[in-house]
């Protein structure tokens, strides 16, 4: 049987996105409250976890340290910083970051808001 979990982290940061219309407003340097959702999916083990939420806190520690308050343009140079690219570019880094998780739990994706309303979703 397989589950699949997902915690929420949040950060803030600045951004502007290339190849627009110089008056479309994301053109411009501007700002989001972010909310990315990472996505675990996996076997039951252990206490009954797929696994532990605590585990998590590389991510977490990622998120707060290289983009909390930062410009995305300069973190991800070479990269137009849209959430699209941002979920692909943040789901990369997890599974990196989570290399030791238990048999069969693989992250699955990654999600980033930028506004209440709108999310992007990498799932490979």
């Amino acid at each position: 049987m397989t589950f699949t979990i997902s915690k929420d982290f949040e950060f803030s940061a600045a951004h502007h996105l290339e190849g627009l219309d110089p008056d479309h407003p994301c053109s411009r340097v501007h700002g989001h409250n972010y909310v990315v959702r990472l996505e675990l999916t996996g076997p039951v083990s252990g206490p009954g976890f797929v696994y532990d939420y605590r585990a998590l806190a590389p991510f977490k520690h990622l998120l707060d340290t290289r983009l909390d308050h930062r410009d995305l343009n300069a973190i991800m140079a070479g990269e137009n910083p849209t959430a699209e690219h941002m979920a692909e570019w943040l789901y990369e880094l997890a599974v990196e970051l989570l290399d030791n998780m238990p048999d069969g739990v693989r992250v699955s994706a990654v999600s980033v808001s930028e506004t209440p309303k709108t999310w992007a979703t990498y799932r490979p």
